[in-house]
């Protein structure tokens, strides 16, 4: 079972998020709580293997939360809850750590398959999500361009993961097996010396490999 811990001060959608995770069969909602002022008894005691993380909380908002969270449980995943207008915090969100941005319009199918992405030590983010990134990015100067050795295929699957593409979608596009795309990914990680999903578009811009 994939243990998950709720942040949001929405209670009408932290039920929400419950109810679904309740129609799972391998999820279980450990805690559900409407800000992060105690994030770390909530994880010592709790033990999730994944935060959905909404940002804007009284207290102690998301963006600290995941700061919190990654400074003492490096091992627990985080995936953002966002809204269209609040692109900055989700960058700022990536910087601190995040593996995943989902929209708060997003269905129950992408959220659980952003869930189980993230927690098979993958990256999600939705399309719309990964075209700010892109354009956000888009604005740092170039890097320069080296040879960072992606393989033809590796290549190919950065860029479906730049279009905003989803480990099973990038899975069917390309007739191989999501096993096998998500160990491309770790492998561009690797090469790209980047450590999330925002990181390895943003790089990929900047140094013009894709």
């Amino acid at each position: 079972m994939i243990r998950v811990a709720i942040y949001d001060d929405n209670a009408v959608r932290r039920d929400s998020l419950q109810t679904i995770l309740a129609l799972q069969t391998d999820l279980i909602c450990v805690g559900s709580h409407d800000h992060c002022g105690s994030i770390l008894q909530d994880l010592q005691k709790e033990r999730p293997d994944i935060i959905l993380m909404d940002l804007e909380m009284p207290v102690v908002n998301g963006i600290e939360g995941i700061r919190l969270a990654k400074a003492n449980f490096p091992e627990i995943k985080i995936i953002v809850q966002t809204a269209f207008d609040d692109d900055e915090k989700v960058f700022t969100a990536l910087k601190a750590g995040a593996e995943g941005y989902i929209l708060k319009s997003a269905s129950v199918t992408q959220i659980t398959q952003s869930i189980d992405e993230v927690s098979k030590g993958g990256a999600s983010m939705s399309p719309s999500i990964a075209m700010k990134v892109i354009r956000y990015f888009g604005n740092d100067p170039a890097e320069k361009r080296e040879d960072y050795q992606l393989t033809p295929k590796e290549s190919m699957v950065l860029k479906k993961l730049a279009d905003g593409l989803s480990y099973k979608m990038i899975a069917d596009e390309l007739g191989i097996s999501y096993f096998t795309v998500n160990n491309h990914i770790k492998k561009i990680y690797e090469k790209l010396h980047v450590h999330s999903l925002g990181e390895a578009v943003a790089k990929a811009h900047r140094s013009k490999l894709i």
